[in-house]
């Protein structure tokens, strides 16, 4: 639909590896190879109304798409469906039934929704996703990818820290609860919404599509550090300053956090866009991946308080769209009201 040597265009997928710079061609060069009719300036899309081209797998921009993180997952199910359906074999009937479910007289609701998420749980589940993407990564070889982009991310060449970096820093999975206390400390700090984490997580895929990389023990630390700095800067109204990031992680400089954050915009091809739908969709899968993985949500019962909270927003929320239907609506009189019709309008000449 777009120009596709402009930065608005999007990659296919993981068979045609081309280097990032290459995307950037001077305007002569453009109009060389696609003919003299060719106005460049004329047929670059606006960020917001270029669409992605078909054929296109990349779940971070279609909806429609699983997320990489979510089918990451279920390579782990397979094994843990077998010794789940073991345990239940030996299990008493009651002892199973742990999971709450509302009733008649009792209604078992979370405090999280795709327009509020529950921040605690909303790290824990992207925490929980990272962890799979690096678990199950692909067979990418560092030898088959330039150098110079993975550089940028290696924790050993870039420390986040003054403490040693282990030897087999590049073999060892983090575990769960390491990347979860990473991301928390800086979500904490920096006190950043749990919308941002999601953000995070998208822009993370989409330097796994666009770069053609996995995330590696090696890396990950700096690709998380990369996507929040980025994704607070463009979803949060107030975002955290660069050097604020410094004063989090005291070992590490403004220079290098803003070669991160540049050669990561890169990467990305400047596409920080993430359509509301491309939204929703990680923030269920997210949903999906917990629960199927013994990580759900925290259900209380409805309390009275709540139910009236909750009644009265549905109640405003129902006048607001009623005042909107009422102001679309244009009044016309019929036919059998024309002799209702007052026509005793005074005229005034002039």
């Amino acid at each position: 639909m777009g120009n596709k040597h402009s930065c608005c265009h999007f990659p296919g997928s993981r068979g045609s590896r081309k280097h990032y710079e290459d995307t950037y061609k001077p305007a002569n060069e453009i109009n060389a190879d696609m003919g003299p009719h060719v106005n460049s300036e004329r047929d670059v899309q606006h960020i917001s109304d270029r669409e992605p081209e078909e054929g296109n797998s990349d779940p971070s921009n279609h909806p429609l798409h699983t997320t990489v993180f979510w089918s990451k997952s279920k390579t782990d199910l397979s094994m843990q469906n077998k010794r789940r359906s073991y345990h239940d074999s030996h299990v008493q009937g009651n002892a199973r039934l742990s999971k709450k479910f509302s009733s008649c007289s009792t209604i078992f609701i979370d405090d999280s929704t795709v327009s509020q998420p529950n921040l605690k749980n909303t790290i824990k589940a992207v925490a929980l996703a990272i962890h799979f993407l690096i678990k199950n990564r692909g067979s990418y070889h560092e030898s088959m990818i330039d150098p110079e982009i993975l550089e940028i991310f290696d924790e050993k060449n870039h420390p986040l820290s003054r403490d040693p970096v282990p030897e087999d820093y590049s073999q060892r999975n983090p575990e769960h609860k390491s990347i979860y206390r990473f991301i928390r400390n800086l979500f904490t700090a920096a006190q950043l919404t749990a919308e941002c984490a999601i953000v995070t997580l998208v822009y993370l895929e989409r330097l796994l599509t666009y770069a053609e990389i996995d995330v590696t023990p090696a890396f990950w630390r700096r690709m998380v550090l990369g996507a929040i700095i980025l994704a607070s800067k463009v979803w949060d109204d107030q975002a955290v300053w660069t050097v604020d990031y410094c004063q989090i992680l005291k070992d590490i400089q403004v220079d290098d956090i803003n070669e991160l954050e540049r050669q990561f915009l890169e990467l990305l091809q400047f596409n920080v866009n993430v359509p509301s739908s491309v939204y929703a969709k990680y923030y269920f899968d997210l949903r999906s991946m917990a629960d199927t993985h013994n990580l759900t949500y925290p259900f209380e019962p409805l309390s009275k308080e709540k139910a009236i909270k909750l009644e009265a927003m549905s109640n405003l929320r129902k006048e607001q769209l009623r005042g909107k239907a009422l102001g679309t609506l244009v009044r016309t009189h019929s036919l059998d009201r024309a002799a209702s019709i007052q026509r005793g309008t005074k005229a005034i000449l002039s």
